[in-house]
């Protein structure tokens, strides 16, 4: 049951969590299962027992060096030139990886020299340098060197043993799964922070690269130092929980593609858009609220964004907090738009408080999280990348919609089609990128409800939107609006002209114009300007239409600024004909209505008449001003013109003279302009046509 604000203490509207949830708590939901086969590659061996961290997986043949998987650092084809004595050779690189840190290291100078002996396209790393030498005190410099790093090294060390066969890289319009132990992504990681991973020229551009190099080199930005420094702080921390008891769980990453023709018809798809639940919360956050959902990252379609460079938003901290997100940097290639990546079984080590410059790193988190049957985490993030706009408004283009929409249902669909959770997002693609939190709220139920899934959607502070989202959704579950029907009217926004602040507003009064009920006059709310199933009844008007204040308006300081809206242009919808298919005649049409203008009087086309000579005027449309012809005859070409126009119903061109009776226009470029008014109207009586 919908449930409304009451006080001031509650932040949220829609269906409690617990019905969305069936009673049975956030963990019941179904997972997907950890099956071998020639597109799921699980690199430690079954079953896994929670006890200790699972052994992992001996390969009759590795793939540790060619196209299709990750190129190992201990390949024996990853070789390294050097200086020796004054002589050139080359040697093994993961032999000068093992003699570097051999010795003891105690400074960042000789950490970045140690990086750069094999590794020697390097920037100076002076945003290592910053945290070691001056964010962090005495003691905390001289437990890094002589604890921290020592253990990072161990683990790093450690992967020709852990992670003996090769991993596939999970590349586009492929589905295909990964899945690695806690332990393994531990030590992928570790030689990650030392920058152990051969650089691939041919894959730079489509492999986001998880070495952290241009994290240790950013500073050069002011504003971003500090977030930089935290980032750090996080991951840093990471590798001391895991150093000290390595984890026994296991990840699983899936890479999931749905070709065009496999997509939903989103104009044919009749499911009822209040079929699915909805909650809407202005506090809390997706990883702290959404226990056991689906929880989506705002993603780049480089994954995680920039997690190892300035960026610091949604998607950033969530792999900070989260580290072994950053593992999928590795071998997940550009997103396509048809594609999401999932991720099960994600531990998070970090709290924090703040968000973009102001994030920082808040301690310890200890994840209760349980494990599912498989030992993974019962947490599931969705990566989606939306699109970014440049220019606002061509978000409501269809084809930007529909981009949206099918990238929404690849990250909300599974193929388990029972008890699936609920899907917690927010503000998609609502940051840097651009997009309208009102439209992408819309696109997220759609996608919801054709995945068959309730939505757990998380405003982040903003109070109107988590007002005006649930509102609207009681318009269309009380309507019984369907999915194609919204898709429909959404199609119209664009070309309507509204502003996009209206569309909430829009909708409305569309769909009460196309099922030509009686018109909204106004929503009643309650004392706190909250629109409730209970209240929200509706005074009818025949006529004229007073746009609600709940769905439309601009803040503007505390007063809401009413758009009127004229809603007979509602009509004048486009539908792009090579995004969506024509629509069915069953269905609604948008044709512009077709306006007949008022005869003029006999005395008002003469007073708009030209004062030119009558006989001259004929004359020229006929083309016979250079004969001497009778007025008799000239009025004959010239009617015996016009009845062929009547007949016909089509124009003529005589020279750069123009007559239609189509358009009802004559017009002469060079010497004259008529009024568009009927021609036979110029006449007080028609002469008698000579026989």
């Amino acid at each position: 049951m919908d449930e409304e604000i009451s006080d001031g203490s509650k932040t949220w509207v829609g269906s409690d969590i617990s019905e969305l949830c069936l009673g049975k708590g956030p963990w019941s939901f179904i997972v997907t299962p950890v099956n071998i086969s020639k597109y799921h590659a699980v690199l430690y061996e079954l079953p896994v027992t929670l006890d200790e961290p699972p052994k992992p997986h001996e390969s009759v043949q590795p793939k540790l060096w060619d196209d299709e998987h990750v190129r190992m650092p201990f390949s024996e084809k990853n070789l390294f030139p050097i200086t020796e004595n004054g002589i050139n050779v080359i040697k093994l690189r993961w032999n000068i990886i093992k003699d570097t840190f051999s010795k003891p290291i105690t400074n960042g100078d000789e950490l970045e020299a140690a990086i750069r002996s094999y590794n020697s396209n390097l920037p100076k790393l002076e945003a290592l340098h910053r945290f070691l030498e001056e964010v962090s005190g005495e003691e905390e410099i001289d437990f890094f060197f002589t604890d921290v790093l020592p253990k990072i090294v161990k683990l790093a060390l450690a992967l020709p043993e852990l992670v003996p066969a090769g991993i596939p890289l999970l590349r586009k319009n492929h589905c295909r799964s990964v899945s690695l132990s806690q332990a393994q992504i531990a030590s992928l990681l570790a030689n990650a922070f030392l920058c152990t991973f051969p650089w691939r020229k041919d894959v730079a551009n489509t492999f986001p690269g998880v070495n952290f190099v241009r994290l240790f080199a950013a500073h050069g930005r002011p504003d971003r130092e500090n977030s930089i420094m935290e980032k750090l702080k996080c991951i840093v921390h990471y590798f001391l929980v895991v150093a000290a008891a390595v984890p026994v769980g296991v990840v699983t990453f899936e890479r999931k593609f749905i070709p065009k023709a496999d997509m939903p018809r989103w104009d044919m798809l009749d499911s009822d858009l209040g079929s699915t639940k909805i909650h809407v919360d202005s506090s809390g956050t997706i990883e702290d609220n959404g226990l056991g959902f689906l929880q989506v990252d705002f993603a780049n379609k480089n994954v995680g964004g920039g997690v190892l460079g300035y960026g610091c938003v949604q998607e950033e901290i969530r792999f900070v907090i989260c580290p072994e997100l950053l593992i999928s940097r590795l071998f997940v290639e550009q997103l396509g738009d048809q594609e999401a990546v999932i991720v099960t079984g994600v531990e998070r080590y970090s709290k924090y408080k703040g968000y973009g410059d102001s994030f920082e790193y808040d301690g310890n988190f200890i994840d209760e999280t349980p494990h599912d049957e498989y030992g993974r985490r019962r947490t599931t993030v969705c990566i989606i990348d939306a699109i970014r706009f440049n220019k606002p408004r061509d978000q409501f283009r269809p084809s930007a919609m529909l981009r949206e929409l099918n990238k929404a249902y690849v990250g909300f669909s599974s193929r388990q089609k029972c008890n699936l959770a609920p899907v917690a997002t927010g503000n998609w693609g609502c940051g840097a990128f651009r997009g309208s939190a009102y439209l992408k709220a819309l696109l997220q139920l759609m996608a919801c409800c054709a995945a068959g899934r309730n939505l757990v959607y998380y405003s982040f502070g903003d109070e109107e939107l988590r007002r005006d989202f649930h509102g609207i959704y009681q318009f269309l579950s009380e309507k019984g609006v369907t999915i194609k029907q919204l898709w429909r009217i959404l199609c119209g926004f664009s070309p309507s002209g509204f502003s996009d602040t209206s569309l909430y507003l829009f909708i409305q009064q569309t769909y009460i114009t196309q099922k030509k009920e009686p018109v909204i006059e106004k929503l009643v709310e309650n004392k706190n300007g909250h629109c409730s199933s209970s209240q929200n009844k509706t005074v009818f008007k025949k006529q004229e239409c007073e746009p609600s204040t709940s769905f439309q308006g601009r803040r503007n300081g505390d007063e809401i600024r009413e758009e009127k809206i004229d809603f007979t242009k509602t009509n004048d919808m486009e539908i792009d004909d090579d995004i969506i298919d024509a629509t069915p005649p069953e269905e609604i049409k948008f044709k512009k209505k077709q306006t007949k203008k008022a005869k003029m009087s006999e005395k008002e086309v003469l007073e708009k008449m030209p004062k030119t000579n009558i006989m001259e005027l004929i004359d020229r449309i006929d083309g016979n001003t250079n004969n001497n012809h009778k007025e008799g005859h000239q009025e004959e070409s010239f009617l015996s013109k016009l009845d062929s126009f009547k007949k016909t119903g089509k124009g003529r061109v005589v020279g750069k003279t123009e007559c239609s009776t189509n358009d009802n226009t004559i017009s002469n470029q060079d010497t004259f302009k008529i009024p568009k008014t009927k021609i036979s109207q110029y006449f007080t009586s028609k002469p008698t046509k000579p026989s």
